[in-house]
């Protein structure tokens, strides 16, 4: 099948090797649909992929869909709706491996702004030293950084695990068939691979049945461990360490990891029920299970390799006088492995183990200790190039993903802990703990942590949801604090959150985490400076943290609730506030990012995003979330993995010793004028006018996004109540899904207009964007979407779906603000059209969305018999409206 795929058209410049991949694939899947549903059919998606490239074409940039294209969809039997939006679905996710895989074949990870492309770390090493720093400070930085970048399950990733599998073999054929110029029988085979994986591929259901467990959700996360972090990790260091020796220093220390990953798979409960104390517990064990099988195979592998008989007398002290000292001492790590993996089994079986007379590896320092003992005994003798082999690659591993390999966050939403205090006030002191102001509760908070003699009766649990919070502490306490990470507190708002926690965790007794409050709203964000400092004066607090302080900030949250302008501007100043309060008080600051997958919620390309930030947040520590579908983008391929490390670690290394500029105080003043305007417009159409929520309602699929099962948390976190109770996530999926993307612009349009108009604020505006690196990474940001969004598409969604004239003279009135929006960009920026100046990501624009236009006029049709039928449809369409919400997802790549 030729040419189903998005190819290139005449006259651009994708590479060659791309085109090429994209052209066997969809010759295959064509083939693979033919021999399952016969060539008519395959003459039906043809048609369908003509006229809608047709209508691209007829409308030029502007995406009007045709109405040929249209009608035609509506005369299809409903017995091909599934399989048709089922291939669309499969275009594009095909178009996507393949373009994965030319980014890992030339290292590109970033191309939304060519000229600002992150530099490999060796140019950045040389640039930094020729700017004064010397190198032994360079190294020392890496030394001491930690860049925690922490896996998510938040329900993006619309891709079942089964065909991500699936996905990275034909991944890997692509690669083979590279090799294999010259060789005419070995690509016949590869290619005959090929075919079998896409027909499975094709064979396979694409929508889960049932929703994960937090337990499946965890499994995945490992899984991408397993099968890609576990191999990138080290050829990360081996290049890292190059660089090192490259300007005349020493390799990392062994211990050193200034990458690490944390999960909040199995920890997040915050409007969770299905996370609970018990499926904590088993994520923990499964976790050390893992991380003990994984250290095995490397043992194995190790044993096989470190015949050498030569040792230090340190070695020979620990093993004996025997003939094969290194093979001895790691024979006795194997058993103690394997008895620490029989053990964690028969506890996830809930059986009881029979291993207590071998000593079980509980401890990173266990594992660690042995294997740098024979890098040590290599060295003496003269083997250093065994010595940074295959063993300084497992040491690597230990010293990043330790014996649990992630630390596991703990989350939960403040009014949680507040219901524990309420009760347990009740019971002991019989007065109602929720009408008592901040600073009452501050100082009984204070008291109580200042006390020797416990607060929590020993036999009281309260109500069924304080036991649940009081069982969770109980399990943080029976655990190694090396397991965990940080307890972090959605909705904090005032010091008595951050107490309560604290008070919570003395009570149980065990390790003590890190304690991140989240602030979230833009009410949140603004109180979060002197929510800080007010603990911080606190000296029972201050012992507690031992002079270090975590706070996260919200991105989705606060963008749904104020406008991504406001938001994001809410977020920067909170950075600026928080940092010198910090400084200040002689504390070190680590800001963890709650960052998603799409602008609306603080994504973008890594690299922009960190050197945008303030000056002095960025101080050789960051933690920020990989969530949902993004995980599988960044991390899912070794070679994009390790890259994409090394955009972390060079951007966290660059913002530390060459922090951007603070922004001039006239920037602030536009700034301010910016927010206020944008916000204003914001609030008064999502929350003002009546007549929003219920077009929310009619022009998206988000009564139907509850139904499409991709993770294990509820899309809502009350199931009763509006848009306000609708998370962030299905929040923005409904919006793109549409092609509006109105979360990440509403209220800019109306910014830039009134700001524009004033010559002294366009003047600002223009110099803001060439100097000041956030407010370039905001526009930049906003252009890539606003190239995304289509208000065409949208109006084709208004004709179909909405039927009351005052929700389309909203919908009107919303994409001729769209319009203006785009205009304005394209007047500050000097650009005739969107991403002018970045041709490679408009082109994969511009390609998909023929494939994609399809699965929107089927979604749109489907959701339209959906809600005549009262929701009632075949089993066969639902599955096939589910199927278009994946093929639009996959196609745009921000799903939420």
């Amino acid at each position: 099948m030729r040419h189903t795929l998005p190819v290139a058209t005449e006259g651009n410049d994708l590479n060659e090797s791309l085109r090429e991949n994209v052209r066997i694939l969809g010759d295959i899947l064509g083939r693979t649909i033919t021999s399952d549903l016969g060539e008519p059919f395959l003459e039906r998606i043809e048609r369908i992929r003509a006229l809608a490239k047709q209508g691209r074409s007829d409308s030029g940039d502007s995406g009007e869909s045709s109405k040929a294209l249209i009608d035609y969809l509506g005369s299809l039997p409903d017995e091909d709706l599934l399989p048709v939006t089922r291939a669309f679905n499969q275009f594009l996710n095909f178009a996507n491996i393949a373009e994965q895989h030319h980014r890992a074949s030339v290292r590109r990870v970033e191309d939304y702004r060519p000229n600002l492309q992150p530099e490999d770390l060796g140019r950045l090493f040389e640039r930094v030293i020729d700017d004064g720093v010397d190198a032994g400070t360079l190294r020392e930085t890496l030394t001491d950084m930690r860049v925690e970048l922490v896996l998510t399950a938040h329900p993006t990733e619309v891709v079942r695990r089964t065909l991500i599998q699936k996905y990275d073999m034909i991944d890997g054929c692509l690669a083979e068939l590279e090799a294999t110029r010259g060789y005419p029988e070995r690509r016949e085979r590869l290619l005959e691979r090929l075919a079998e994986l896409i027909s499975q591929a094709w064979h396979t259901d694409e929508i889960r049945r049932v929703r994960p467990t937090p337990v499946d959700e965890a499994r995945w996360g490992f899984a991408v461990i397993e099968n890609s972090l576990w191999q990138a990790l080290p050829e990360f260091y081996r290049d890292l360490d190059q660089r090192l020796l490259a300007i005349g220093e020493q390799r990392l220390p062994l211990d050193a990891s200034p990458l690490r990953f944390a999960s909040w798979m199995g920890g997040d409960r915050d409007g969770n029920p299905n996370v609970t104390a018990k499926v904590t517990e088993e994520v923990l064990l499964l976790a050390r299970w893992m991380a003990a099988d994984l250290y095995l195979r490397d043992l194995e592998a190790l044993r096989v390799e470190l015949s050498m008989w030569q040792a230090s007398d340190e070695l020979k002290a620990e093993v004996g006088d025997v003939d094969e000292p290194y093979r001895a001492l790691i024979k006795q790590l194997i058993k103690r492995l394997q008895a620490t993996r029989e053990a964690l089994r028969s506890r996830l079986d809930g059986e009881r183990s029979n291993t207590e007379e071998v000593a079980l590896i509980d401890t990173r320092d266990q594992l660690l200790a042995p294997l740098e003992l024979c890098y040590r005994s290599l060295l003496e003798c003269g083997m250093q190039s065994i010595a940074n082999g295959a063993l300084l690659d497992t040491l690597r591993r230990i010293a990043c993903f330790g014996v649990t390999l992630t630390k596991l966050d703990i989350r939960q939403e403040s009014a949680r802990h507040t219901q524990v205090m309420v009760e347990l006030v009740e019971e002991l002191f019989g007065e109602d703990y929720s009408t008592w102001d901040e600073a009452r509760r501050q100082q009984f908070l204070v008291r109580e942590l200042e006390s020797k003699r416990p607060l929590l009766p020993r036999d009281w649990h309260g109500s069924d949801q304080v036991r649940e919070v009081l069982d969770t502490f109980r399990v943080i306490a029976a655990s190694r604090a090396e397991a965990l990470g940080s307890y972090v507190i959605s909705m904090a708002g005032q010091a008595s959150d951050v107490l309560t926690v604290a008070l919570l965790m003395k009570e149980a007794g065990g390790p003590r985490l890190p304690i991140s409050p989240l602030f979230e709203t833009l009410d949140d964000l603004d109180r979060s400076g002197p929510v800080i400092e007010r603990l911080l004066d606190i000296p029972v607090y201050r012992r507690l943290i031992d002079d270090r302080q975590e706070v996260m900030i919200g991105y989705s949250d606060s963008a749904k609730d104020a406008g991504q302008l406001a938001a994001a501007w809410a977020q920067y100043r909170a950075q600026e506030a928080l940092v010198r309060i910090c400084q200040r008080q002689g504390v070190a600051l680590t800001l963890f990012h709650g960052r998603g997958g799409t602008v609306g919620r603080g994504g973008g390309p890594v690299h922009a995003a960190i050197l945008s930030q303030p000056p002095g947040s960025v101080s050789g520590s960051l933690r920020v979330t990989e969530q949902g579908e993004m995980i599988r983008f960044k991390f899912g391929q070794p070679d994009i993995a390790s890259r994409n490390m090394e955009i972390y670690v060079g951007a966290v290394l660059e913002a530390t010793l060459s922090p951007p500029p603070a922004p001039r105080p006239e920037w602030r003043d536009e700034m301010d004028q910016l927010a206020e305007i944008a916000h204003r417009v914001y609030v008064g159409v999502v929350r003002e006018n009546a007549d929003f929520v219920p077009y929310f309602r009619a022009l998206t699929p988000e009564g139907a996004l509850g139904r499409l099962p991709l993770g294990s948390r509820p899309a809502k976190r009350r199931q009763e109540g509006g848009v306000e109770t609708l998370r962030a996530i299905p929040w923005i999926f409904a919006w793109t899904q549409t092609r509006l993307m109105l979360p990440a612009w509403l209220g800019s349009d109306e910014a830039f207009a009134t700001r524009l108009a004033d010559p002294e604020g366009r003047r600002r505006i223009e110099e803001m964007r060439r100097d000041w690196p956030f407010f370039g990474t905001y526009l930049d940001l906003l252009e890539m979407l606003l190239a995304k969004s289509d208000a065409s598409i949208t109006t084709y969604y208004e004709q179909r779906l909405v039927d009351a004239p005052e929700l389309r003279a909203l919908g009107t009135t919303l994409r001729e603000r769209l319009a203006r929006l785009i205009g304005q960009l394209l007047e500050i920026s000097g650009q005739r059209v969107l991403l002018e100046h970045s041709p490679l990501i408009r082109q994969a624009i511009a390609v998909r969305n023929p494939y994609i236009d399809p699965l929107h006029g089927l979604q749109a049709e489907l959701l339209r018999r959906s809600r005549d039928a009262e929701q009632s449809i075949s089993p066969v369409l639902e599955r096939a409206l589910m199927v278009t919400m994946a093929g639009i997802a996959a196609g745009l790549r921000n799903t939420g």
